[in-house]
């Protein structure tokens, strides 16, 4: 019990994704904020956790999911992963998701004024997530790619233009952060994308395709939170001492 409560959400859940079941349906944020431990996680939401922690306990009791093991993959295959699976993903939703909001606003923004701010919000967001993923793209995987190569062949890392990998990493670590604050408030306006009776089959089926997207959002920074930047920094250290 000790052990669980003070390991981090985000450690959790990089253990076995399964259980961001658990924390989503307290409200625990395991993916931008994952590196808080489990006690303050639930300090934070005035959730037992005991309660949290027998939870997690029944569920590791059941059958082994066939879910993918992201923990155990090299990180250039992660990296590979992330930009074909997650970042192809957003650049395809933006606009879809950018069309059915404008519809709505049109149809129903007098009567719900909060769907120009959601609009706004979203808006925002599909400009600075295509801006996060190039610098990704661009930059800090082939940088991964590259220290995975050194590894394999045994050479010596060249020193980047940005000196360590830390420092991209918490550049991108912020700009998750900016990215789930907009998404929870995205959701607080839309009352947990619930949508209101008098809502049409376009705003129904709106917020729902915007409900897909944060839960995407979720599993793609928790990848690069949990997983892929802690690696990335043991991996640099591995180098240096070579």
């Amino acid at each position: 019990m000790k052990n669980m409560i003070n390991k981090s959400v985000g450690e959790i859940v990089a253990d076995d994704y399964r259980l961001a079941e658990i924390f989503r349906s307290h409200g625990i944020d395991y993916c931008c904020n994952g590196n808080i431990p489990l006690a303050q996680a639930c300090q934070n939401k005035n959730v037992e956790p005991e309660t949290v922690v027998a939870e997690i306990e029944e569920m590791k009791t059941r059958a082994v999911s066939t879910d993918m093991d992201y923990q155990s993959w090299p990180i250039d295959l992660l990296a590979d992963y992330i930009e074909k699976k997650h970042h192809r993903y957003v650049e395809e939703k933006i606009p879809e998701i950018r069309q059915l909001l404008e519809k709505i606003c049109e149809v129903h923004g007098e009567n719900h004024p909060e769907l120009l701010e959601i609009t706004k919000l979203f808006n925002t967001a599909g400009g600075e997530l295509a801006k996060h993923m190039k610098k990704e793209e661009l930059v800090l995987f082939p940088f991964i790619r590259k220290m995975m190569n050194a590894k394999a062949v045994g050479e010596a890392l060249t020193t980047p233009f940005f000196g360590e990998v830390q420092n991209p990493l918490q550049t991108m670590i912020h700009e998750h952060d900016n990215e789930g604050e907009r998404f929870r408030k995205i959701s607080r306006l839309s009352n947990g994308y619930t949508p209101p009776e008098d809502a049409c089959v376009t705003f129904q089926l709106t917020y729902q395709a915007l409900k897909e997207f944060e839960e995407d959002l979720h599993l793609h920074v928790h990848l690069e939170n949990n997983i892929l930047f802690p690696k990335t920094l043991r991996l640099e250290e591995e180098l240096k001492q070579r």
